[in-house]
Protein backbone atom coordinates (compact mmCIF):
# COMPACT_ATOMS: atom_id res chain seq x y z
CA UNK A 1 0.00 0.00 0.00
CA UNK A 2 1.04 4.01 -0.70
CA UNK A 3 1.66 6.25 2.19
CA UNK A 4 0.48 9.53 2.46
CA UNK A 5 1.90 12.36 4.56
CA UNK A 6 0.16 16.02 5.19
CA UNK A 7 2.28 18.71 6.54
CA UNK A 8 1.01 21.25 8.23
CA UNK A 9 -2.53 20.31 9.56
CA UNK A 10 -4.44 23.42 10.92
CA UNK A 11 -4.73 21.79 14.39
CA UNK A 12 -8.60 22.33 14.64
CA UNK A 13 -9.06 20.32 11.43
CA UNK A 14 -7.22 17.20 13.21
CA UNK A 15 -9.37 17.68 16.26
CA UNK A 16 -12.41 17.73 14.46
CA UNK A 17 -11.24 14.37 12.21
CA UNK A 18 -10.19 13.03 15.54
CA UNK A 19 -13.54 13.55 17.04
CA UNK A 20 -15.02 12.18 13.89
CA UNK A 21 -13.20 9.28 13.86
CA UNK A 22 -14.52 8.57 17.59
CA UNK A 23 -17.99 8.94 16.54
CA UNK A 24 -17.29 6.00 14.21
CA UNK A 25 -15.57 4.11 16.66
CA UNK A 26 -12.58 4.15 14.09
CA UNK A 27 -8.78 4.86 14.83
CA UNK A 28 -7.91 8.36 13.23
CA UNK A 29 -5.99 6.89 10.49
CA UNK A 30 -8.77 4.00 9.51
CA UNK A 31 -10.88 7.48 9.50
CA UNK A 32 -8.96 9.41 7.32
CA UNK A 33 -8.29 6.32 4.56
CA UNK A 34 -12.22 6.19 4.69
CA UNK A 35 -12.64 10.01 3.91
CA UNK A 36 -9.96 9.29 1.44
CA UNK A 37 -11.30 6.43 -0.27
CA UNK A 38 -14.77 7.61 -0.71
CA UNK A 39 -13.65 11.38 -2.04
CA UNK A 40 -11.67 8.86 -4.82
CA UNK A 41 -14.97 6.89 -5.60
CA UNK A 42 -16.74 10.44 -6.08
CA UNK A 43 -17.54 11.97 -9.52
CA UNK A 44 -19.03 13.92 -11.47
CA UNK A 45 -21.02 11.39 -13.31
CA UNK A 46 -22.90 10.24 -9.58
CA UNK A 47 -23.62 13.40 -9.28
CA UNK A 48 -25.02 14.05 -12.66
CA UNK A 49 -26.74 11.04 -12.35
CA UNK A 50 -28.45 12.04 -9.22
CA UNK A 51 -29.57 15.41 -10.38
CA UNK A 52 -31.00 14.04 -13.23
CA UNK A 53 -33.14 11.83 -10.68
CA UNK A 54 -34.50 14.80 -8.89
CA UNK A 55 -35.40 16.85 -11.83
CA UNK A 56 -36.82 13.95 -13.14
CA UNK A 57 -39.05 13.01 -9.80
CA UNK A 58 -39.67 16.96 -9.71
CA UNK A 59 -40.85 17.23 -13.21
CA UNK A 60 -44.24 19.03 -13.81
CA UNK A 61 -44.36 20.52 -10.17
CA UNK A 62 -44.97 24.54 -10.11
CA UNK A 63 -41.99 26.04 -8.27
CA UNK A 64 -41.28 29.43 -6.49
CA UNK A 65 -39.01 31.53 -8.58
CA UNK A 66 -36.01 32.10 -5.81
CA UNK A 67 -34.57 34.34 -7.58
CA UNK A 68 -37.86 37.00 -7.44
CA UNK A 69 -38.02 36.08 -4.05
CA UNK A 70 -34.24 36.97 -3.20
CA UNK A 71 -34.45 40.27 -4.80
CA UNK A 72 -37.95 41.46 -3.43
CA UNK A 73 -36.36 40.43 0.10
CA UNK A 74 -33.48 42.71 -0.87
Amino acid sequence: MSRVLVRDLNPAVVAKLKARARKHGRSLQAELKRILEHAARSDTTTARALAARIRQRLAGRAHTNSVALLAEDR
